[in-house]
């Protein structure tokens, strides 16, 4: 077996399981589930800037990618949303991620742009739904004769 036969199928298990993690900070923010916005056990209150808000592009973005569903798109509003957290909540304090506890949100950032790049990959929504339109699409082929 060859690493391409493996990759394409990697990847997409990579993006499945970034997704469910992105959506799991979400879900604590917005849900208060698994110990909730902070380890308060409680969700943020709706439309508090900016926690409510990066909460809601976590659990709908993250479920997007989880699904490979629309998942260029969700994966840049998602690479935003910690480019904004770490500049904004992290950077300040100090210049690298390891001394600003900005770790998470550099990687998250990094890793739904290369998302956002590659796409999702074969086992996806996006894959099943480009598969059946190119079968729609396709116009049968006249028989010689």
């Amino acid at each position: 077996m060859t690493s391409n036969r493996i990759a394409a199928p990697v990847w997409s298990l990579f993006r499945a399981v970034v997704g469910l993690l992105f959506a799991c900070h979400g879900a604590a923010t917005v849900l208060g589930l698994f110990g909730g916005a902070r380890g308060t056990g409680q969700a943020v209150e709706v439309g508090a800037w900016p926690a409510w808000w990066a909460g809601l592009i976590q659990l709908v973005c993250g479920l997007l990618v989880l699904v490979g569903f629309a998942t260029r798109p969700a994966a840049v509003l998602s690479s935003g949303s910690m480019a904004y957290a770490y500049f904004v909540v992290h950077q300040p304090t100090n210049l690298f991620p390891i001394e600003n506890g900005g770790v998470t949100s550099a990687l998250y950032a990094w890793t739904f742009l290369v998302i956002a790049v590659l796409g999702a990959g074969p086992w996806s929504l996006d894959a099943l739904l480009s598969r059946r339109g190119n079968q729609a699409g396709a116009q049968p082929v006249p028989a010689n004769g």
